[in-house]
């Protein structure tokens, strides 16, 4: 885990070293552990390094293989890389180095870029071809690792966070109008390539990017689950379901085992997490170290989770750290950090709990398994049942998901950003492709490939990363994945959703973390916005600074701030929060 950026050039001049370096200096957090720049006239890489497999110098970055002619710079796991270490030395691969890195550069030398299908793992990579000059850039199916891409005059710029890019110079900071349409809209979700700022795209998720020396690119998906069952799969019942699924979470789980250092927990006490850390404990893993964050309660919702990972903690004997956050002692003045760390502007509320948590796990390990994924791929949430059979289903989903009509959307922003019903018709069209027939599969592959990475996925990795902290996310396995979209939808949908899971929950641990409501990291503070954090959102969306960006109408702000309580979304979050982020994002970061 780590991040990098590079340049190529499409003129005659050389890569800009002094932008690399800054933008290689704002990615500091990502890689404490040391840092690299290569350079071969018109391109040059930049890397910073955790040191999580080979924590020796000879896996350093950026690599170079000068009898391959290929470097590298990369960031992510391959989990599977010493069973394809193998098959390269049979075929007379030599390797100086015990990591991943290399392996990715010499299975790329010996399959070219559909190598990556071969993969098992969390990845981005940029590779440079010293014979041809050409630049590959690719990124994971599920894009767990992210990969920004700038144009700028005579050349690309790429790196694994947007405020490096920012940190190079030469970026258009012009709001992108349907980024602002899908993060107002789309509940904050903004897909690729768009980012909130024109002049930054992304690259999507299962994606190869291939850049040619005088500028001509073209880019390959390499990766879709199917939503249909194979042959053989058809005549499966329940029970058998529950076998496949639990040997391949099993899988899962510990392939992410793989590091030189030590592997910890992200313990919230439901269902997901509790099933990792029940995994962990069968596969023999004793004194897990397992991390738990709550808040105060506001309004009369609970902050706090720790009944329920206190179960999993006494029942596995883990060493559990329990975090506890007082909003206006550690929210307030930590949120500009937390800010500043979003690769992209996250309005979930917990994403200031995986900010502080991980700062504290930081302290004791460098890797953690995290439950993210689960309720996107095995139908967790509460808008799934209503989609079976729906005559409408992207109205139903929409009502569920999205946080404001396109109408409302207009009320709320300048008219300069008035137009077409974006949000919407990128669900349609989504929904429209091949590979999912029914409502409920449409839904379910929309958020894996779409909410989850820009969400759930992203704000993991921004959050982790802030600390130096490498996050493993098993149910996002793709076998899993793909063993999961076959399944019958009615499978996922008992027992009020993730039937199959609670199943499999069942014979591993404690029922009372089963049993249970749905919870999260609740941080009731950004939803009902009282007190000094209600005061610090009102200076902020009156300041001078937003006046005269004028993103917002005046009057629809006023609306929010008349009665904050009364402004929440569909998925219970703060419209006036919403809307105070963004600016506060776009401050933080000198926009």
């Amino acid at each position: 885990m780590c991040g990098f950026c590079g340049e190529i050039r499409f003129d005659d001049l050389p890569a800009n070293l002094d932008a690399l370096s800054a933008m290689n200096a704002a990615m500091t957090p990502r890689g404490p552990d040391g840092h690299g720049v290569w350079q071969q006239g018109r391109v040059a890489l930049a890397h910073r390094r955790l040191s999580i497999i080979d924590l020796s110098n000879h896996a350093a970055q950026p690599m170079v293989d000068s009898e391959l002619g290929l470097s590298i710079a990369f960031n992510g796991c391959i989990y599977n890389y010493r069973e394809l270490r193998g098959v390269l030395e049979s075929k007379g691969y030599r390797f100086f180095s015990e990591g991943d890195t290399e392996v990715v550069l010499k299975a790329f030398h010996a399959w070219g870029d559909a190598c990556v299908e071969r993969f098992h793992g969390m990845f981005a990579f940029a590779i440079a071809e010293r014979d041809s000059g050409r630049l590959t850039l690719a990124r994971d199916r599920l894009g767990i690792k992210p990969l920004y891409l700038a144009e700028v005059a005579g050349g690309l710029r790429f790196a694994s966070t947007l405020p490096a890019l920012l940190a190079g110079g030469g970026v258009d900071t012009e709001i992108d109008p349907v980024a602002l349409h899908h993060y107002m809209h789309f509940h904050s979700v903004v897909p690729a390539p768009h980012t909130m700022l024109a002049g930054v795209r992304k690259l999507a998720p299962a994606t190869i990017r291939v850049v040619e020396p005088d500028g001509r690119q073209r880019d390959r998906c390499y990766w879709s689950p199917s939503f249909e069952p194979l042959a053989e799969e058809r005549g499966l019942g329940y029970e058998d379901w529950q076998e496949r699924v639990l040997a391949a979470l099993r899988t899962a789980v510990e392939r992410r085992l793989v590091a030189d250092v030590d592997v910890g927990v992200l313990l919230s006490g439901g269902l997901d997490s509790s099933l990792i850390v029940g995994l962990l404990a069968e596969h023999g893993q004793r004194g897990l170290n397992t991390f738990s964050v709550g808040f105060e309660s506001v309004g009369g919702e609970a902050g706090d989770e720790f009944q329920y990972s206190d179960i999993i903690a006494r029942h596995y004997g883990t060493t559990h750290h329990k975090i506890r956050v007082d909003s206006a002692a550690r929210l307030l003045p930590e949120l500009p950090n937390c800010v500043r760390a979003m690769s992209e502007p996250m309005v979930s509320h917990d994403v200031i709990g995986f900010y502080l948590l991980s700062q504290e796990v930081a302290k004791h390990v460098k890797v953690v398994q995290s439950g993210q994924g689960a309720d996107e791929v095995f139908a967790g949430y509460h808008w799934y049942p209503p989609m079976v059979g729906s005559n409408d289903p992207v109205g139903d989903y929409a009502r569920a998901f999205c946080d404001r009509s396109h109408a409302e959307f207009c009320e709320a922003v300048d008219p300069r950003f008035h137009g077409a019903d974006h949000s919407r018709a990128f669900i349609a069209a989504h929904f429209a492709g091949a590979g999912a027939s029914d409502a409920l599969d449409k839904a379910l592959r929309l958020d894996q490939q779409i909410m989850l990475v820009d969400d759930p996925v992203k704000r993991v990795d921004n959050m982790t990363m802030a600390w130096g902290l490498e996050a493993r996310v098993p149910f996002l396995d793709h076998e899993l994945v793909e063993l999961a979209a076959r399944m019958p939808g009615a499978h996922k949908l008992t027992d009020d959703g993730k039937g199959v899971l609670k199943a499999i929950g069942r014979k591993i641990i404690p029922s009372e973390v089963i049993d249970r409501p749905k919870g999260y990291f609740p941080v009731p503070a950004l939803k009902y916005l009282r007190g000094e954090v209600l005061e610090t959102v009102t200076d902020l969306v009156r300041s001078r600074r937003a006046r005269e960006r004028g993103l917002f109408r005046a009057d629809y702000v006023e609306h929010l701030l008349a009665a904050p309580d009364e402004h929440i979304t569909p998925l219970r979050g703060s419209k006036l929060w919403q809307v105070a982020l963004l600016e506060l994002w776009l401050q933080e970061h000198g926009i």
